[in-house]
């Protein structure tokens, strides 16, 4: 029995190595990985030695030969393959362990040049993982170090490894050459000849996508819709997919969308906050001193819509937190971590679906992330919105500046209008928001509905402050929000009309803010 090794990534070959060794599995090798088991003291042949052929052009030729692909493709259930091979002297290959050529974290790198990448696309590999893959009833084939120990145990125990397995490591290798033939596409797609060392700029000509299921869901947004949640191949720290559900029924394909709508929004904060979002809105925001004083804050903004909402704290929740949460009927709930206290409480409301998500750590550099929305037959794709707020690029554009509690109030309105379905309208004071208007087809409906609905909650809106994802087109907004008692108004500027909108703030005493950026968001 013959494994041939040939890793990158050096990761836990040698113990899988020395193990295959003490099963009696002869060992192939080639390269830096034969010098590794070599140096061990582990009984290892060169693949030249093995093909009788030398590798050449600088190693870009080394396993592309029959001695391999013979080996890896011959049928053991097929007499013709077996005797072809033994009239060829090429023995079966059992076992291939291989990862590719690192091209993903080349090119990933700043300043990678075409010829960096060029020479980071693996041939060989590939090749032989599509050979072992597509032989898997007689071939093992391993393309990640966390698949060594399962195999190796279960060849351990049982002298072989059964046709289940070596079926799930075919379909994975296939899905591994997959991603990385998508990856060495996406990156060449977006060069052009002119601009083949420059890094890439412009979308690229193909975009491939790869993704990972992480479940399937009952249904999507509707119970005849058939649904399942994937991720991204790369996981960004802190993003829904990495949740651990601690406790509750299977999240639902709503429940997952409203779910990262309110933990992207709270995670927006660097002080203790609360976001409680229904139908991927927050209806209730708010910063406070502990988690409970957040959470009574931001449900007090709409208590109606709360109810059966996705509430996502940005700190630990206590005992108290969870006391005060579990007085509502509520979805899901997520924070970074809960008390022992506070998981035992919630324990009696055994459909509330808990997750925890760590938080990146303070100051890591978040990786670019990419927004989809889907159209019939098409894809919309963008960066995503995470520009923050320029204080430098701030204009004060009315006689009236704001105050330094409204300069903070809107500051945090801001950030929530970011979250807020356009077009959004946000009133709020005192670190906490007292009406949201969201999703209208006119800024002034979603203004008379955030009014309406703090009216409703028994809230003032004389005195707060509000932010618009967008431009006022006319005046008519900043009327209605000054009507209500609004003192000031944040918002991006850029219409037409803007000197008509702010002569109307003037007119009323508000005091104006603006951004120069927007946040659209449909």
């Amino acid at each position: 029995m013959y494994a041939l090794l040939s890793v990158s990534d050096k990761t836990g070959v040698l113990e899988l190595a020395r193990r295959l060794h003490q099963r009696c599995v002869k060992l192939l090798s080639t390269g830096g990985t034969a010098r590794l088991l070599a140096e061990a003291g582990l009984p290892v042949t060169e693949v030249a030695s093995h093909t009788g052929f030398p590798e050449m052009l600088d190693g870009r030729v080394k396993t592309l030969h029959p001695k391999v692909h013979g080996g890896l493709l011959a049928r053991r259930d097929l007499p013709e393959h077996m005797l072809a091979i033994e009239q060829h002297g090429i023995p079966p290959i059992d076992w291939l362990v291989v990862n590719l050529y690192p091209f993903e974290a080349t090119v990933a790198r700043p300043g990678c040049t075409l010829e960096e990448a060029i020479e980071n696309i693996d041939i060989g590999g590939p090749a032989m993982v599509r050979s072992a893959a597509k032989n898997w009833q007689g071939v093992s084939v391993l393309t990640d170090a966390s698949q060594y120990e399962a195999v190796l145990a279960e060849f351990e125990s049982t002298g072989q490894v059964s046709q289940a397995t070596r079926f799930a490591l075919s379909v994975a290798a296939f899905n591994r050459v997959a991603q990385y033939d998508a990856a060495i596409s996406n990156h060449l797609s977006a060069l052009s000849f002119e601009h083949r060392e420059a890094p890439p700029q412009a979308w690229p000509q193909q975009f491939n996508l790869s993704l990972v299921k992480v479940q399937d869901l009952r249904y999507g947004e509707n119970p005849h819709q058939h649904a399942a949640f994937y991720r991204d191949l790369q996981t960004a720290p802190g993003s829904l997919p990495m949740a651990r559900q601690l406790q509750g029924k299977e999240l639902s394909y709503n429940n997952i969308a409203d779910a990262d709508a309110a933990w992207e929004c709270v995670r927006a904060f660097d002080t203790c906050a609360c976001v409680i979002v229904k139908h991927a809105n927050p209806c209730g925001v708010a910063l406070g001193v502990d988690p409970e004083g957040a959470y009574r804050a931001a449900f007090a903004t709409d208590p109606t819509s709360a109810f059966g909402g996705i509430i996502a704290f940005n700190r630990e929740v206590d005992e108290a937190a969870a006391r005060a949460v579990a007085g509502q009927f509520v979805e899901v709930l997520i924070a970074p971590s809960y008390t022992p206290q506070a998981l035992q409480l919630l324990a009696a409301k055994a459909n509330v679906r808990v997750l925890a998500i760590e938080l990146p750590a303070a100051g890591a550099t978040p990786a670019p992330r990419l927004d989809a929305k889907r159209v019939n037959s098409g894809w919309l794709l963008q960066s995503a919105d995470e520009q923050l707020l320029d204080e430098s690029a701030l204009k004060v554009v009315t006689r009236r500046a704001p105050t330094d509690a409204e300069m903070a109030d809107l500051h945090f309105a801001w950030k929530v209008a970011k979250f807020t379905k356009s077009n959004a309208i946000v009133f709020a004071a005192g670190g906490r928001t007292i009406g949201v208007g969201a999703g209208q087809m006119s800024r002034v409906d979603s203004t008379r509905i955030a009014t309406i609905k703090a009216a409703n909650a028994g809230l003032q809106v004389a005195g707060s402050v509000v932010a618009s994802d967008a431009f006022f087109p006319f005046r008519d907004g900043v009327d209605v929000l000054a009507q209500a008692g609004a003192r000031a108004v944040i918002h991006p500027g850029g219409s037409m009309r803007d000197a008509e909108v702010i002569a109307a703030a003037d007119e009323h005493g508000l005091a104006m803010v603006l951004t120069g950026m927007r946040h659209f968001r449909h």
